[in-house]
């Protein structure tokens, strides 16, 4: 009897999630299939260091999923949620910060997320690190904020070492095409060794989200690199809200409206919208303005095979300002009899 319960709730579970991109689903692993990473290793930071890491979590699923809550079992972790709730193919992030400023030497920690809805489920994910304690890097990241898109911009950074008289910083590496690094000569006081390190974003940055490490190479024996973390964001001439619009669940012959909306730093016109899906009708506005406000129609479709069905579609928006000026956004639901 209790083997029937047993698959009876594993049946009565692929059924709910029916519709899924995870290629298999059982009553244990469905929350895991959401994340593609549960592990990721810091490798060597130096103190003050801000060091943190996004495990992204993606729905996969028809039903909404609630993230309860989040914890670490060990203080040098600090786990934040972004989103609590993902409708259906929605992205958040579990952020992993790491503690550079209290806790020294290796340190390990797992994150435990607690998912309440549909199902309760816990999944855990673990990262790793070394802090140096003699190495310190003032301010801890390389964070450029928001750069608008074919702009140039630098930060220093000062790197300093209390310990070898002979210390130093032999080799700057990175993998980005992105940035551009120099290194000052280093200049000693005391005991103290330092450096100053310019970092520019270069104005060839496409528009987006630039998360980028830089490895820093010195000539100590058993600890011959550490990390930093180079974060910007480009911003494009326009930009589109809301970037993921839900039209929710549709009866066939239904409408449903929404409305776009288009930001430019200078006025614009829309040239046109991109969208495979003749379910969906636009009303281009006329003229050029530095707002734009785009109403959109769905109409659900009679076609019986699709009930039940999630709708995931991606529109692109063309404007006048020339091809770094499009934006995209992703349209959800789901066709209901």
């Amino acid at each position: 009897m209790i083997i029937r319960v047993h698959s009876f709730f594993i049946v009565f579970l692929l059924a709910l999630f029916g519709a899924s991109s995870c290629s298999t689903v059982s009553a244990g692993d469905w929350a895991e299939k959401m994340f593609k990473e549960k592990m990721h290793d810091f490798g060597t930071v130096s103190r003050n260091a801000k060091t943190e890491y996004a495990f992204v979590i993606e729905n996969c699923f028809e039903e909404d999923v609630h993230i309860a809550s989040v914890r670490s079992s060990c203080g040098c972790t600090k786990p934040v949620i972004s989103k609590s709730t993902l409708k259906s193919w929605e992205k958040g992030e579990i952020i992993a910060q790491f503690n550079t400023k209290t806790f020294l030497g290796q340190k390990n920690a797992s994150i435990t997320v607690v998912i309440d809805r549909p199902y309760y489920a816990e999944v855990t994910l673990l990262v790793s690190g070394k802090i140096r304690s003699d190495i310190v890097v003032e301010p801890g990241e390389v964070n450029f904020g928001d750069v608008d898109v074919s702009v140039s911009k630098a930060i220093d950074i000062k790197i300093s070492y209390a310990g070898r008289p002979d210390w130093a910083i032999k080799d700057v590496r990175g993998d980005s095409d992105n940035l551009e690094v120099r290194l000052s000569p280093a200049t000693k006081k005391g005991q103290m060794i330092s450096y100053v390190m310019n970092v520019r974003l270069k104005e060839t940055t496409p528009v987006g989200e630039l998360q980028e490490e830089i490895t820093v190479v010195t000539n100590d024996l058993k600890e011959s690199t550490f990390s930093l973390s180079v974060q910007a964001r480009v911003i494009p001439p326009v930009s589109i809200t809301p970037k993921i619009v839900s039209v929710g669940d549709v009866k066939s012959g239904q409408q449903v409206q929404q409305k776009l909306l288009i930001r430019g730093k200078k006025p614009f016109s829309i040239v046109g919208i991109d969208c495979d899906d003749p379910r969906f009708a636009f009303t281009i506005p006329q003229g050029d303005k530095s707002i734009q406000v785009i109403p959109m129609t769905f109409t659900g479709t009679s076609i019986t095979e699709e009930s039940g069905r999630s709708i995931k579609r991606a529109i692109r928006v063309r404007t006048s300002l020339g091809d770094d000026s499009t934006v995209e956004a992703i349209i959800n639901g789901r066709m209901i009899d």
